[in-house]
């Protein structure tokens, strides 16, 4: 058994399938866990009011059912939920966030991820993690964290996949968000040395169970170590 996990928040579960099929990897959206539908059912069981989002317009979705309002017309939410805007983010958007988060009584702060960048087709570019680290700190809490390298967000992967966390794998090419976090969430874990990897990654004292020059190289290994 295996599940797909992205911290991902700029489009819905039902956008990534095609765009793996389009790399040859036939997966539904069920078999995709990302942030937006975490934090979707933790909102449904922890939190009762309003919610700000955020978010990507396509990612709303997620939070079909949930009594959603506009952070330009939020006076007291319940939550406020930080994704992944890129460009969008600029001073006055940043800065509505921060306001609702002093409004008393203080919503929860939650976090699609806190992953630090990701690698784009013109070079590395900020994820969100930097904008919920700057929410933070100015509003003196901490945020829910709904994707990884939060160990609840491993805990409901391998709850889906009925594995324990011994059992199961984490491969990924970022070292300390799928690495460093799987294993401090008790998984086994495999370093991709593509896409986000760094040489030095090697250097930070943080030592995966297996390093594989690409995710090509998996089956060839899983089938000679399994």
């Amino acid at each position: 058994p295996h599940l797909f996990l992205t911290n991902t928040t700029s489009r819905p579960r039902r956008d990534l399938a095609p765009k793996l099929a389009r790399m040859g990897i036939v997966a539904g959206a069920d078999a995709i866990l990302t942030p937006p539908v975490a934090a979707a059912r933790w909102l449904r069981e922890q939190v009762s009011g309003p919610i700000a989002l955020f978010v990507p317009d396509a990612t709303r979705e997620e939070f079909d059912g949930l009594p959603v309002v506009d952070p330009e017309y939020a006076d007291h939410p319940a939550a406020v939920v930080i994704g992944d805007l890129g460009r969008r983010w600029n001073f006055d958007l940043l800065n509505q966030a921060f306001r609702l988060l002093m409004v008393e009584p203080r919503p929860h702060l939650v976090a699609l991820g806190l992953t630090r960048y990701w690698r784009a087709p013109d070079g590395l570019r900020l994820d969100a993690g930097p904008y919920i680290k700057a929410l933070e700190y100015a509003a003196g809490m901490s945020a829910v964290v709904m994707g990884k390298p939060a160990a609840p967000f491993f805990a409901a992967a391998h709850a889906l996949l009925g594995t324990v966390a011994g059992d199961t794998w984490m491969i990924g090419d970022d070292i300390r968000t799928d690495i460093e976090a799987a294993q401090r969430a008790g998984l086994r874990t495999i370093l991709v040395q593509s896409g986000k990897y760094l040489p030095q990654d090697l250097a930070l004292g943080i030592a995966p169970d297996a390093a594989l020059p690409t995710i090509a190289a998996l089956p060839a290994w899983w089938g000679e170590h399994r």
